[in-house]
Order: C-alpha cells, then structure tokens, then sequence
C-alpha cells in the first residue's frame, strides 16, 4: 500500500503568490537582508574590534539589531502566507455563505488559495480564475492535487478588460491579486470589471494590502451597494482589509 506521506502535496507558495518573490516586501529578501546585515555588522567588529572595541561593538550592535529585524518581519511573512491568508479565506467564504450552487469569479487566482478554498464549497456550482501572475498551471495543479479540479477553470483574460457578459456571477472574490496588477487606473478598472460582471443582488469581497480605500471608493462609484471595509491588520507587515459589498 502506497504511503500516503509520499503523495504530492498541493504548493501555494509563499507571500502573496510564488510570482512574488522578486517583490521588495517578499520573505526571501527579508530573510536575505537579515542575514547579509548580521554578517556584516560581525566582520565590522572583527575588523575593528582591537584598534576601536568600543564603536565596533556599537556597530555590531546597531546592525545586529536591524539584521534581527528584517529576520522577525520574514518570519511573520512566512507565518501570515502559510496560516493566516488560509484563515483569513475561511472567514471570508463563511461570511459569503455559499449555497453549494453559485457561479463564481475569483480574479487573480494565482496559485489557488482561494479559488480552491470556494471550490471546496460548491457542489453543483462553479468557480472561475482570472490569472494576473501567470500562474494557472500551478492553481490547475493544485486543484487537482485538492479534488475540485473538475469545479475549477481558470482563464488568461486582457486586463482590465474581462470577456465574461454583465450580470453573470453571483459571487467575485478577489484575494492579495489587485494591488500587484499595475497602477491605481488599472486597479480601479478592474474593481469596475467586478462590479459589471456581477449579477444584481450578487456579493463581492476583495482581501488586499495597500489599495483598499480606493477600491471602496471605485465600488460606491460604480453603483455597488453597502460597501463596507474590515478593520486594518497587519499580515505581511503591510496594511491589509477586506471590502465587501453587494450589486
């Protein structure tokens, strides 16, 4: 009998997406400045320690400190990529409270943390991905791994323009996707997407750091209904809320 440890696993990377690791606010390069910082902070006070122990014990202090520091915010990003956004998707998708029967639209699924999370949930329904990130074979692959690729599709849409008709989803989820597609017109018009493509009476949420008044801002601009905003947390180090609204 095959040993179920050596089955593969489904990989959701770290930090918002795996295509984020070459961002300045990625885990790797914290971890990197912490070590480099600390490294140099000992060869400082090695070289110096004999001629000038009192200011080279300073200087290692000072940079052990800050090397101490960017290590702390990498492994609070590591934290918040491999348990938080899972728990922050959960609470979000228990507060849709998805029937089992919708259609739904998740925009920038990147590796699949939250189009797998809805497709957990659905039984005769159906959920779409917009890749942003380029990384739809990971989400297919992942889905597959999880048992719902046969619930999931994702698709390679033109931004900001999405081929999808008016009124056509009953729910959009958006998750650590907006803030990394370009600049704030382009975020906007992509919120405008959301808004179009949802049917009358169809629930919205958009989990992201940084933008998120904006995009609450761009939701009341475009008709959408009792937009609200979650209190501020800090995953990742950075700003980050929910916005949910109806159409």
């Amino acid at each position: 009998m095959a040993d179920a440890s050596l089955a593969p696993k489904p990989d959701y990377g770290l930090d918002f997406s795996a295509a984020h690791v070459g961002q300045p606010f990625s885990s790797r390069r914290m971890f990197s400045r912490g070590a480099w910082t600390l490294a140099f902070g000992v060869t400082m006070f090695l070289i110096n320690r004999g001629e000038y122990p009192g200011p080279a014990a300073h200087i290692l202090i000072a940079l052990g400190l800050i090397g101490l520091a960017f290590v702390a915010v990498g492994v609070v990003m590591v934290q918040s990529s491999r348990v938080v956004r899972f728990e922050v998707r959960d609470r979000i998708l228990d507060s849709l409270a998805l029937k089992g029967d919708e259609r739904v639209l998740d925009v920038g699924s990147g590796t699949g943390v939250m189009l797998i999370g809805v497709a957990k949930r659905l039984k005769a329904g159906r959920v779409t991905g917009v890749d942003l990130s380029g990384e739809a074979d990971i989400a297919k692959e992942n889905a597959k791994l999880e048992g719902v690729g046969d619930k999931v599709r994702i698709d390679v849409c033109e931004m900001p323009k999405f081929v999808y008709p008016d009124n056509h989803y009953d729910v959009v989820v958006s998750m650590l996707a907006l803030h990394n597609a370009g600049e704030s017109e382009v975020c906007d018009q992509l919120v405008c997407e959301m808004v179009r493509v949802l049917k009358p009476g169809g629930r919205l949420a958009i989990y992201d750091v940084l933008r998120t008044g904006e995009y609450a801002q761009t939701l009341r601009a475009a008709g959408a209904q009792s937009v609200e905003l979650s209190p501020v947390s800090w995953p990742w180090c950075l700003p980050t809320r929910t916005v949910t609204a109806r159409k």
